[in-house]
């Protein structure tokens, strides 16, 4: 059992002020039978050892002492072990998939503390846990202070997904300790959220890796805007939310992304790494333990560097903050260079023209030797280029049998893309296995929109797999899932 709070669900957990503009601290007396454990986000006080008016002693005492808004406050209570894999740090699962856990998160998880201290400052939650879900937890991670909650998706025994830990791990300064004071202003909590995870990465990975993810994201912003449009509303950075919507069914790439590329953009107003990290530093410092709006950043930034004021970046036309970045829709005005990605490009591209080129002479490479992002790189841009040929299709398959049979969710999730795309009726089954195996939301909503869009077939078998799935989803997946389908017109 578990709570999730954001955005806007923890009101009905407990009385609050459901809203990030507000902060506080908490305490809890968690009372759970016996056999079972309960973890909060919150720095562990007793296990155990204190009992409750009842005299009960299954009792689990916690705090907070950190201002933290109400989403943020989570619980979980169920049949799981802990296992260390840092000096802060515990890993959390169920005894069936603990040692595959800590194996995942053993070694890496303090070397991401470390460097996001040595960027952003001072970690001051003082535990860093991580709690494995169930594979139908909807998100790849969330962000709780102390307790990270990840989907099991990024156990793939070989350490390329922990990303999302760096992500999670990154929410400790942007989003959890400076706050959007409300969700019209999300993109201020994951677009500094995404470029700090990028710095800790480039710092312990190097540059060429940083910006291969990178391009991955990007890329995935583009197909977004281009699947709903240029001028939809959501591909604004200042999300305007109507009376009565839920800030959740705003969720989308635009706030990650696009909030990256503005900050690549102040970046490269500064002109200089090390001082733009410093600037960082100091806008943590300054608005720590606070929930604002970007214009409190805006202001921020230009009394920093007064030089830049001075030259009015901030109304540049084309560039401007407020109207084009925070109101304006589309694409980014600014693209950040990720230029360094081709070290590892390169080679990708060389494999891709194998598989679409009409005469094909060479023997393919051993693409078991590519990184994941490399591996995702490839598929993104094969699915791009769907439908394909019936001999690259062949060839897809014969020569990179790797792709089918993966284990990483990540290369599922897009060789089932291909395999919708490029109607591969004989490889419906790998969506099945892919389907029934998890249920996060970024995966699933959009293998539903392909197959609806697809073949009578695909679509018939979507409805198939949702109908044996739907039990297992979480209700706000289901909700979307169903929508796609048509089952709740």
């Amino acid at each position: 059992m578990y709570t999730q709070g954001q955005s806007v669900l923890n009101r009905s957990f407990f009385p609050c002020q459901d809203t990030p503009a507000v902060k506080a601290t908490y305490s809890a007396l968690v009372t759970v039978p016996k056999g079972f454990t309960a973890v909060m986000s919150a720095n562990k006080k007793s296990f155990g050892e204190k009992a409750n008016r009842k005299g009960d002693t299954n009792c689990f005492s916690f705090e907070q002492t950190v201002p933290i808004q109400s989403y943020l406050i989570v619980l979980a209570v169920g049949h799981i072990k802990s296992a260390r894999i840092g000096l802060r740090s515990e890993v959390w699962a169920e005894p069936s998939i603990l040692e595959s856990a800590r194996n995942e998160f053993d070694g890496v998880v303090e070397d991401f503390l470390k460097t996001g201290e040595q960027l952003f400052g001072p970690y001051v939650w003082g535990t860093y846990d991580i709690l494995v879900m169930p594979p139908s937890f909807p998100y790849g991670g969330m962000e709780n202070p102390c307790l990270t909650f990840v989907t099991p998706c990024i156990i793939v025994g070989d350490k390329s997904l922990t990303d999302v830990v760096i992500h999670e791990i990154t929410h400790s300064w942007f989003g959890n300790l400076v706050t959007n004071a409300n969700w019209s202003e999300f993109w201020l909590n994951e677009g500094f959220t995404m470029f700090g995870q990028r710095r800790i990465s480039e710092t312990l990975y190097g540059r060429a890796s940083m910006c291969l993810e990178a391009t991955t994201g990007q890329n995935l912003l583009h197909r977004h805007i281009e699947h709903i449009g240029q001028d939809h509303p959501l591909t604004r950075l200042r999300v305007i939310i109507e009376k009565g919507v839920d800030p959740d069914d705003t969720y989308n790439e635009t706030p990650y992304e696009k909030g990256f590329s503005f900050v690549c953009y102040l970046q490269s107003l500064v002109n200089d790494v090390e001082k733009f990290d410093k600037f960082l530093r100091a806008y943590i410092q300054k608005f720590k333990y606070q929930s604002i709006v970007a214009e409190d950043l805006f202001d921020f930034f230009l009394d920093y560097f007064p030089e830049l004021k001075e030259k009015h970046v901030h109304e540049r036309q084309g560039f401007d903050f407020a109207k084009t970045w925070l109101q304006g829709t589309g694409h980014s005005p600014y693209k950040p260079d990720l230029s360094a990605s081709a070290e590892l490009t390169g080679p990708v591209d060389l494999e891709i023209k194998r598989v679409t080129e009409v005469d094909v002479q060479d023997k393919p490479q051993e693409i078991s030797l590519w990184t994941t992002y490399q591996l995702m790189y490839f598929l993104d841009d094969l699915s791009a280029k769907s439908p394909l040929s019936d001999a690259s299709k062949q060839r897809l398959v014969l020569d990179y049998p790797i792709l089918k049979q993966s284990r990483n969710a990540e290369i599922r999730q897009r060789w089932c893309e291909v395999v919708i795309k490029n109607e591969m009726l004989e490889h419906k089954e790998d969506i099945r296995s892919f389907l029934h195996s998890q249920g996060k939301q970024k995966y699933t909503k959009p293998l539903y929109e392909l197959m609806m869009k697809a073949s009578e077939d695909l679509q018939k078998f979507a409805l198939e797999v949702y109908h044996e799935t739907e039990r297992f989803l979480h209700v706000n997946v289901r909700s979307y899932v169903r929508k796609i389908l048509g089952l709740d017109n």
